[in-house]
């Protein structure tokens, strides 16, 4: 649907959550910013640095992104000529941007129940929760739910996405979905919530839980993507709570993750609260497992020896059932704490999949550290080593990045291959640690300082390195395990939920913190420029010779929220002609190197106090038009605009719209949103596409 522009005002919240309502950040996060912050250290910065103004490079280095996928491995497949579309990796070398692409009249901010594109553009449901993937799946009855049929069904509330190929004209491919949650109020009809839920309900929700892996394909050679639904479907697949997954790493086998199920410590069940991803070279995908604390019970009961670290990834540790526990202990007694405190170390991980064989066994990579990971952009530095960018998602929590110890086999064999799906294994695990230039400036108001940008200097510093720890007193499975408490020693910059990242320069997105500022906590600071932030920032890092550097340089080109507001920034641009937004999430690239920014949690209203709902928004990062944000997309009442991915071809954006109706109070029989079906509120996945052919934005 499209929508003229109309007049616009923006009032603040008063609400801690920002854009989301409490039901969302209930099952969510566990209401995890109604609880104290998890990071209690008193890390400082570097200090005033002097730093030369950030350099302005083109937006790819040749031979430093290591775009193409190489060596898919599968029948049919050619990966490494189409390549694919997603965070983290591009089809073809992007040129950096003059905004010459973004040519699209800006939808208005709205409150409508449905998802708004601009003039000229179509959007349609690609998939949505409960559609059959499997052979013998069922059509979806939500009055004849079962653990069975979700598990060969679409999972729910999907987030990362990606497209990888199956053919060189990239005219068929496979869609690989995260679902990170679920909220079973909107699942099931008169839920009874907490202990009163049946077992069998629980386990629908394990089943909905994970990643799906689903063949689509063009239609007529246009921008439009439809589900492939005839043959049989050889790549389809389920991942969920309850599949069987092995740890890679120095960490694989240590005491901290071995349970009587698994008194190895190298196998495990499933994957839990799977948020962003990425893709790596060799054509796998990566997922990030990020707010599993939620799922556990029983941790008042776990030994003394354990409990800092279960507070410091935000188990609570003073009651058996703490507000909001979904009771899945009586489904599956892995996830009380009580009697398996091991488990929840099995979880925060990030997880590798490969999607080209349905057979393969999901690993979880130890190397890369354990925390509410977003997700993991995946470069390919001069050197041949790969470095994959990670951002923790909590208020006050830090920025990593790794560097393997081998280098990619660029070759398209399948031994060329099988040797890069190692490369995750060993390497040296990094946290940031920023300066500022101008930090005696900063007063929390967002003033911009007199050097006319918010920017410094940082290094990475080695938390692991050749298999060994690099924190005194604790060894390298401890470091792995709880690579929270090791960041803390380590001196890290506390960091306003770093969410998304992902690669050209570096770009983070820091999607809020109210709590920035107030008492007891971190003040602002130069790359946090304003107490009591509701509508984050996004971050730009270029490194000091190339991805592997140990030293780098940042700025803040976006302060997001209403142009209006003195405290925001747009990288200089006019603020008259940008497009508010608020809460960026995660982010994307097009062919020409310009940023998508999909949005979560909108704590911009209108006049009467209602939020503006979540969306889409492109920038470009170079040029004239630096700076100048447009809104391309808005998703439906309740909703997150969870992800997206533009296509290489710049034809086709794939979006996930996630949590629709997700409104305090609302039910499967009395829906807060009807999207998409005009019943109750069913997650789903869209593309959007021009109907003359023309590429996306442009």
């Amino acid at each position: 649907m499209t929508l003229a522009n109309e007049p616009r005002r923006f009032l603040p919240l008063a609400d801690g959550h920002g854009g989301r309502s409490s039901m969302t950040c209930l099952y969510r996060c566990g209401n995890a910013c109604a609880h104290p912050a998890p990071n209690s250290s008193d890390n400082a910065y570097l200090g005033d640095a002097v730093t030369a103004e950030v350099s302005r490079r083109g937006i790819f280095k040749a031979g430093a992104v290591g775009a193409l996928v190489i060596g898919a491995g599968a029948v049919g497949a050619t990966p490494a000529a189409a390549a694919s579309s997603g965070r983290g990796s591009v089809a073809v070398s992007a040129k950096p941007s003059s905004g010459a692409g973004l040519t699209f009249k800006p939808i208005p901010p709205n409150h409508l129940d449905t998802v708004i594109v601009p003039n000229g553009y179509e959007d349609k449901v690609l998939i949505r929760w409960g559609d059959p993937i499997l052979p013998g799946a069922p059509e979806f009855d939500i009055d004849r739910q079962s653990a069975s049929a979700q598990a060969r069904q679409f999972g729910y509330n999907n987030d990362y996405l990606v497209v990888v190929p199956l053919d060189r004209r990239l005219s068929r491919g496979l869609l690989v979905v995260n679902h990170e949650y679920t909220n079973e109020e909107l699942m099931f009809r008169g839920y009874p919530g907490g202990a009163a839920a049946t077992v069998e309900q629980m386990r629908v929700a394990l089943q909905a839980h994970g990643m799906s892996v689903v063949e689509v394909e063009r239609v007529d050679g246009t921008g439009e993507w439809q589900v492939v639904t005839r043959g049989r479907r050889r790549y389809n697949r389920r991942l969920t709570a309850t599949t069987p997954m092995s740890f890679t790493g120095p960490a694989a086998g240590s005491p901290l993750l071995r349970t009587q199920a698994d008194p190895r410590g190298v196998r495990v069940l499933g994957s839990l609260n799977n948020c962003s991803g990425g893709l790596t070279p060799w054509g796998t995908v990566l997922s990030g497992e990020e707010n599993f604390n939620q799922y556990f019970v029983g941790a008042e009961g776990a030994p003394a020896a354990a409990k800092p670290a279960l507070a410091r990834y935000g188990i609570d540790i003073s009651k058996r059932y703490p507000s909001g526990s979904r009771y899945w202990d009586k489904a599956d007694a892995r996830f009380d704490l009580t009697k398996n405190p091991n488990e929840a170390n099995r979880f925060g991980w990030i997880m590798e999949v490969d999607p080209y064989d349905p057979d393969s066994t999901p690993v979880k990579h130890t190397a890369l550290g354990r925390f509410k990971h977003e997700g993991a952009a995946v470069v390919v530095a001069d050197s041949g080593k790969v470095v994959a960018y990670m951002g923790d998602d909590e208020r006050f929590d830090y920025m990593y990045k790794f560097v393997s110890d081998r280098t990619l086999s660029s070759g398209n064999s399948k031994s060329d291959r099988e040797s890069n799906r190692h490369l995750l294994e060993s390497g040296t695990l990094y946290v940031a640690k920023l300066g500022f230039t101008s930090a005696s400036e900063i007063d929390g108001s967002g003033k911009l300082p007199s050097d006319g940008a918010f920017n410094g200097t940082g290094r990475w510093i080695p938390l692991t390195r050749g298999g060994k720890s690099l924190i005194a007193g604790m060894a390298i499975d401890e470091v792995l395990v709880h690579t929270r408490l090791a960041a803390d020693r380590a001196g890290a910059t506390k960091m306003d939920r770093p969410e998304d990242i992902e690669v050209s320069k570096v770009y983070v997105a820091l999607t809020n913190n109210s709590n920035r500022g107030t008492a007891g906590q971190a003040p602002a600071d130069e790359a946090a420029p304003r107490n009591s932030n509701k509508h984050g920032q996004v971050l730009e890092l270029i490194e000091d010779g190339d991805h592997d550097s140990e030293t780098f340089k940042w700025s803040l080109p976006i302060v997001c929220g209403d142009p209006a507001d003195p405290s925001t920034y747009f990288a200089g641009y006019d603020k008259t002609k940008v497009s508010p937004i608020s809460c960026p999430d995660n982010l994307d690239f097009d062919a020409h190197g310009n940023l998508w920014i999909s949005t979560d949690g909108n704590a911009l209203t209108d006049p009467s106090g209602t939020n503006y709902h979540d969306g889409l928004f492109a920038v470009a990062v170079e040029g004239e038009d630096r700076g100048k944000v447009k809104q391309f997309l808005s998703v439906p009442r309740g909703a997150e605009q969870a992800s997206a991915a533009v296509l290489p071809d710049n034809r086709s954006v794939v979006v996930s719209v996630q949590h629709p109706g997700e409104i305090t109070g609302a039910t499967v029989d009395k829906p807060a949103s009807t999207w998409p079906d005009g019943d109750f509120a069913r997650p789903a996945v869209i593309v959007t596409w021009r109907p003359d052919g023309g590429e996306i934005g442009a």
